[in-house]
């Protein structure tokens, strides 16, 4: 049985360049990635899809997401430039999630893509937010990044200037059973806006509850909206699937 699941709204945009991916390793490993392409032409699309494969593959096989998001960011820095000045080499936002067998969860990120936690009776977001609506408050404007997969700022750089490294991580041991939740700006941001509580959306079934916070989120925001991705999945400490 799976204990996952994804929902992805094109939303008023020409195509969807959010991506998700789920990789399992030997011994009980499971990584979930989801990250949200900056921009909107194909080879962003197309680039989005396969980084958020490797990115969850690495997390996999370091059985630890800091470490995959850490060694993804290292594979896409210094890229060869495009032969055309005015081409932006592909990037995005990035958030990925690890559980393994004997270990607590752990989270990485960098951008804006974001991880909820529900369990215990509390709903705690894990992440924050590579931009600088955090960096410059309150006017800092929230569709700037600081950070983002394929950038090649160093650690040193961006905390001297924005106060965070280019990947943050945390950790968290779960209850007997929690729901994480991985969404892209385009599925928290509008709910947010709306004053619609995320965890509002969270019981049910997980291929519901995906869809709806997708569907809803487009919905806020009609023919403006982003490219709207969620992924949910169901934890159990001592189960793994």
């Amino acid at each position: 049985m799976r204990n996952y699941a994804t929902a992805s709204h094109v939303g008023g945009r020409p195509r969807q360049c959010d991506a998700t991916a789920v990789v399992a390793a030997p011994k009980g490993v499971r990584a979930y990635a989801l990250l949200d392409g900056v921009g909107k032409s194909r080879e962003v699309a197309h680039w989005t899809r396969g980084a958020a494969l490797r990115t969850a593959a690495l997390a996999a096989r370091h059985q630890d997401a800091g470490a995959g998001l850490r060694a993804a960011y290292a594979h896409y820095t210094g890229r060869e430039l495009p032969a055309d000045p005015f081409t932006d080499l592909p990037h995005a936002a990035a958030v990925v999630a690890v559980t393994a067998p004997g270990k607590p969860l752990t989270v990485a990120w960098c951008g804006d893509a974001r991880a909820y936690l529900w369990s215990g009776g509390s709903f705690v977001r894990l992440t924050e937010d590579h931009n600088l609506r955090r960096t410059r408050p309150p006017y800092g404007p929230a569709n700037i990044l600081t950070s983002c997969l394929g950038a090649d700022d160093t650690d040193d750089r961006l905390k001297a200037e924005h106060g965070h490294p280019a990947v943050e991580e945390t950790t968290r041991h779960l209850d007997k059973w929690g729901r994480l939740f991985l969404a892209s700006d385009g599925a928290y941001e509008p709910l947010e806006e709306s004053f619609l509580p995320l965890v509002d959306f969270l019981p049910g079934e997980l291929e519901d509850v995906a869809l709806t916070i997708v569907e809803s989120a487009v919905e806020c925001w009609g023919e403006d909206a982003d490219n709207a991705t969620a992924l949910v999945a169901d934890l159990h400490r001592g189960i793994h699937y």
